[in-house]
């Protein structure tokens, strides 16, 4: 229960969901340092579709409340919930992320995780620093869950953006 609740927690924090608010939005679970990175933040807010936002939802699929399941082709990430529910969150998947499918664990999880961008999304990007440091100015976003397969990084992230709504 208590897994199931840190893997709610670290989604909630993750994932576009929420209204739309002017100025950043603080959850009673914000750490200081969550809070700190988001008192200035460095990007204008943008407007998520309703669609898209956080919301409970039916789930009549068979994957045990505690799951997390990545619909690239809808592209939506569930939380199963007891009862037929789910939490459903949009998302934005990467092309490599399209072609993957398959059952992962979460092999770790990250507070403001740095990110290395690969040589693909140099290309496809333009021009990024080799690292960038956890915090309000990346694009990871406040959390990430780490994607692991048969004891292995799988180097496939669920992660939130930098906005926190």
């Amino acid at each position: 229960m208590l897994f199931a609740r840190s893997v709610l927690f670290v989604l909630t924090g993750l994932v576009l969901a929420g209204c739309m608010r002017s100025g950043p939005v603080f959850d009673a679970n914000f750490t200081a340092r969550d809070k700190q990175q988001l008192a200035n933040p460095p990007y204008q807010q943008a407007w998520i579709p309703p669609a898209y936002r956080r919301q409970i939802v039916d789930y009549h699929r068979k994957e045990t409340p505690g799951s997390i399941l990545v619909d690239t082709d809808a592209r939506y990430v569930y939380y199963v919930l007891p009862q037929g529910k789910a939490v459903r969150y949009g998302a934005i998947v990467g092309e490599n992320g399209q072609a993957w499918s398959g059952l992962a664990t979460v092999g770790r999880k990250e507070e403001w995780p740095g990110w290395t961008p690969t040589e693909g999304e140099k290309r496809r990007l333009g021009p990024l620093p080799n690292y960038v440091e956890g915090g309000a100015s990346n694009p990871m976003g406040a959390r990430a869950l780490y994607l692991y397969a048969d004891g292995k990084d799988t180097l496939y992230r669920i992660h939130g953006t930098n906005q926190p709504g």
